[in-house]
């Protein structure tokens, strides 16, 4: 077939053979000339017209963007080649960039900016392996909380129960590929914000090792290299592709990893051997895990047993009041950052009307931050690098909850609630992924059980630095053993 918008000999594609695809069988079917891009994209965009009035996942279309891209590749003789042809793609509306678009970081005084001038270099990747991307999926305001609700954009609510949270801050992105939107959908992660949303709504999620994915162009790390851009994905294998296109350093980056000795896809389909895995049962903040939590937590360690892999007890080497201290002042600088350039666009002050109450008062509290502190916070961040490193000449991988906390309701973890409320529930929700964004780690949430009310939950797994060919190998072991599925049907759901 040659590269066209549309061939009369290719059958249209029904939205029931768009979700039993992911998105390696569909860039292989486009390349083989089996399956028509145009349709391809077609599916999708009925799959959100018919599903995200309800879900709520997309904030931004930008259907017209995709369908030039399209001819783009077509034109260029690319759609044959390209490792990722005509997969539809959403990238997350949180410091991310699609040239021509706005970016508004699920802030009503962000909203009113202006139309990106470039678009960011992960997303320039995504476009290049032939990814077309049709819209933007939502997030909380700055990302500050592990629900995806916001006074911009609404609530994005589970596909698994319409009235429990999709978690955050990449609650879209995981909303929108549980929904079968997408089979995989850009995210972010500076706290947990890839895996808790995954963890919810029952895919995959990988936080890869920091400075692993472009960040820029412009800026070249998120929170000191706390946050990182990835995928939610309802396959292994489709993480996998998606950062073998994705990887490697940008032009102006002082930051890029060592060369990858073999592809993530390779890895992904073959068994590690026999690992050394270290359970962590215990939350830093101190808060007990819920008992189904651990009742899976559980389980997945005598599956893994039973698998030949080692499990032995452990426990981080991390002060919790310095390890969350940093992270806080971080993120909390960024914000303060992002709100002055904001103001300075605007030419006037931000006031309370202008933002959710949590996010104006952590934007009073870290303006009064001095350059000392964020000083010493960035030094923590070596220093935890620095245990967690010791640790990992232990263990290949260390196994533990996602969350402490099962799903929350939708309303129970927003922005616009008193802040010692915020702060007590978010000491739940966060109680396991901070460590891995301090330290630079990479980290998953692999789908790995239900609670009694149907609820899917995650375990993470986190390896050493520079260690995702682990992750990933591991996290297709387990697929193959025990193959998730996507919720049941939204075809006519009822809020």
């Amino acid at each position: 077939m040659p590269d066209s918008l549309a061939s009369a000999a290719l059958p249209a594609l029904d939205q029931d053979e768009y979700l039993e695809m992911d998105a390696t069988e569909m860039a292989a079917a486009v390349s083989m000339g089996e399956l028509d891009p145009a349709a391809l994209l077609g599916a999708a965009i009925a799959r959100c017209d018919a599903i995200d009035p309800v879900v709520h996942s997309v904030n931004m279309r930008h259907d017209a963007h995709a369908r030039a891209h399209l001819r783009q590749l077509a034109s260029a003789g690319l759609l044959r080649t390209a490792p990722l042809a005509g997969v539809p793609m959403l990238i997350k509306d949180m410091n991310t960039y699609l040239a021509g678009t706005k970016t508004t970081n699920g802030s009503r005084f962000l909203a009113g900016g202006e139309a990106a001038t470039h678009s960011s270099t992960i997303v320039q990747r995504y476009e290049e392996a032939g990814m077309l991307v049709f819209g933007k999926t939502t997030t909380p305001e700055f990302g500050l909380a592990t629900t995806t609700e916001s006074a911009l954009w609404g609530q994005t609510r589970n596909p698994w129960n319409l009235g429990r949270s999709a978690g955050g801050s990449s609650g879209g992105a995981a909303a929108a590929v549980a929904a079968g939107i997408v089979p995989v959908a850009h995210a972010t992660d500076g706290g947990g914000s890839i895996r808790i949303p995954a963890a919810y709504c029952g895919v995959f999620g990988l936080k890869p090792t920091r400075y692993r994915t472009p960040h820029g162009p412009g800026a070249f790390e998120g929170w000191f290299g706390a946050s990182c851009g990835h995928v939610v994905s309802r396959t292994v294998r489709d993480s996998a592709l998606v950062l073998d296109v994705s990887h490697g350093r940008e032009r102006g980056s002082p930051y890029w990893l060592p060369a990858v000795p073999r592809s993530f896809v390779e890895c992904q389909a073959e068994d590690p051997g026999p690992l050394r895995i270290g359970l962590v049962s215990a939350a830093l903040t101190g808060v007990p895990l819920d008992p189904e939590i651990a009742a899976i937590l559980q389980a997945t360690a005598r599956l893994l047993e039973a698998m030949g892999h080692r499990i032995e007890p452990a426990q981080l080497p991390v002060d919790p009041a310095s390890l969350f201290g940093a992270h806080g002042a971080a993120c909390g600088a960024a914000l303060v950052t992002a709100i002055r350039d904001r103001e300075a666009a605007a030419g006037r002050e931000a006031t309370a009307d202008d933002l959710e109450p949590i996010t104006f008062e952590l934007y009073q509290r870290n303006k009064a931050s001095t350059a000392e502190n964020l000083f010493r916070s960035r030094r923590t961040f070596d220093q935890v690098a620095f245990a967690m490193d010791r640790m990992m000449e232990q263990y290949d991988v260390l196994l533990s909850p996602v969350t402490a906390i099962q799903t929350p309701a939708l309303g129970d973890f927003g922005l616009n609630q008193p802040y010692a409320s915020y702060a007590a529930k978010m000491m739940g929700s966060a109680a396991f992924t901070v460590v891995a964004n301090v330290s630079g780690q990479p980290s998953m949430s692999v789908p790995s059980g239900f609670t009694a009310d149907g609820m899917p939950v995650g375990m993470m797994f986190t390896a050493a630095l520079c260690r995702e060919d682990i992750l990933f190998s591991l996290a297709g072991q387990l697929e193959r053993a025990r193959p998730w599925t996507l919720p049941p049907t939204l075809s006519e759901p009822q809020p």
